[in-house]
């Protein structure tokens, strides 16, 4: 973080000090919530949870090099009291980002936001210094926490935005307003929640409106194969710019194809010329991922040629999505149970299909959650899907979610022994033990409360004599 006196951030966040003999201290280190992070120069954040209450670890922290501690009452070494200790952190983010002037990239969507926010970031710190979200941290604490490790010489800050409900993307942009705004996608991610796709555009466009009119500099970056994105160009005053596959996208793809081992190759077009892209990810829907990175380097001034380049070379840098591994076997593991959704589960279907031609392939599926009242269809048709696509074998893994996803497989022609439902992960493991085959591909997936993950790394974990040891 960029350096600030105690007696500034008590200014910025509106608290009192209390047992800080010297107000003129320097916070030089990381803002953290998490005691073990904690070090020399850093600020402590103090939350009360439902098990742990952060304050019981400030004179620990302390001790570790912390400055300070910024809570919600005293704690008898030094400390920066505040009556909401998430909104003092908020605004503390709000300050040093304005104070920075960083570009600020947001990104938002019901699908792929970690996996392009990966990609915007592995783009643009090949232009400059960039500062993006690790993992998933996309809420009211992660995000600036986030935006808190900025420095002077960050010039992109790539914050990826969730929401549980209209106004949360509203509240996350008045922590950190953005200059570029991107939105993804519409889909069926936590529909039970928000009520239907329309409530979902809704919540989602609130990053557009929130943009500064382009001749401030504000631009809004739509997806142009989405109906329900593209029509948020109404809702900003922002420069609207458009990626997709759309013949009236600024930046399109042409050419696209999926290698032997299941990675796309396309030719990109943006404004500034064309260049051809091969990626190292896995899957058709990294295509339209790869496009919005595409949109959001262009419009940061990065030729096709440096966006293609950079979008060759990039990985993946968030666990289990999309994770490819083979054993030395020849079993090929693609854990992919960080997350699920209706739009996510038939793209990693796709991919996994792809990835396995001539070979027997295997998809280990569980629940996806918060689909309300659409959960028994959306299961339903995840489970024809995979016999559509020829999948060798369904593993439905879980409760009544799971056999839905079998009943699926089962009404659309999997009669025989394509398809079965285990209980739990570790009658999955057990039978994948038993059946697994060399040259076998399998596909772990299922929304991240199931935990399927624990599934691809018992198959990844090997014994003396060769076998998969299960946990």
């Amino acid at each position: 973080m960029i350096t600030l006196s105690l007696a500034e951030i008590a200014e910025v966040v509106g608290g009192r000090m209390h047992d800080i003999p010297d107000a003129s201290a320097q916070v030089t280190g990381p803002v953290v919530r998490d005691s073990r992070e904690a070090g020399p120069g850093s600020l402590f954040v103090a939350f009360v949870g439902e098990r742990v209450d952060g304050h019981d670890f400030a004179a620990a922290v302390v001790e570790s090099g912390a400055v300070a501690v910024l809570g919600s009452r005293p704690v008898g070494v030094p400390a920066i009291v505040v009556d909401d200790v998430q909104a003092a952190l908020g605004a503390l983010a709000r300050h040093v980002v304005h104070r920075l002037g960083t570009t600020l990239v947001a990104l938002t969507g019901s699908a792929g936001k970690t996996s392009t926010k990966d990609l915007i970031a592995q783009v643009l710190r090949r232009k400059a210094p960039t500062v993006f979200t690790p993992g998933s941290l996309n809420n009211e604490i992660g995000l600036p926490l986030t935006a808190l490790t900025a420095t002077e010489e960050t010039r992109f800050l790539v914050l990826e935005m969730g929401a549980r409900g209209i106004g949360h993307i509203r509240y996350l942009c008045g922590l950190t307003p953005p200059r570029v705004g991107l939105v993804l996608n519409v889909g069926s991610a936590h529909i039970g929640e928000f009520g239907g796709r329309e409530q979902i555009a809704q919540a989602k466009g609130e990053l557009v409106e929130a943009l500064p009119p382009a001749e401030e500099g504000g631009t809004a970056i739509l997806n142009a194969d989405d109906t329900l994105v593209r029509a948020m160009a109404s809702r900003t005053k922002a420069k609207v710019l458009l990626f997709g596959e759309s013949d009236e996208a600024d930046v399109r793809a042409e050419n696209v194809r999926l290698t032997d081992t299941g990675q796309p190759s396309f030719r990109l077009h943006t404004p500034s010329g064309a260049s051809d892209v091969t990626m190292r990810l896995y899957g058709e829907h990294h295509v339209s991922n790869a496009l919005a990175a595409a949109a959001v380097a262009h419009e940061l001034g990065m030729s096709a040629d440096e966006i293609a380049t950079a979008l060759s070379e990039a990985g993946s840098l968030s666990r289990w999505r999309m994770e490819v591994t083979e054993r030395p076997d020849g079993v090929t593991v693609v854990n992919d149970a960080y997350n699920a959704n209706p739009e996510s589960m038939k793209a990693a279907l796709r991919a996994l299909v792809a990835m396995g031609k001539g070979r027997r392939t295997w998809a280990v599926l569980g629940k996806m959650a918060e689909l309300g009242d659409e959960a028994l269809a959306e299961h339903d048709a995840v489970g024809r899907l995979a016999v559509r696509l020829n999948v060798s074998k369904l593993v439905a893994v879980g409760g009544r979610e799971a056999q839905w996803l079998q009943l699926g497989a089962y009404n659309e022609g999997s009669w025989g022994e394509e398809s079965v439902h285990v209980s739990d992960a570790q009658a999955a493991v057990d039978l994948l033990r038993s059946e697994l085959r060399p040259g076998d591909v399998v596909l772990v997936k299922a929304s991240r409360s199931v935990g399927l993950e624990s599934v691809a790394t018992a198959l990844l974990e090997t014994g003396t004599e060769g076998e998969v040891a299960a946990r």
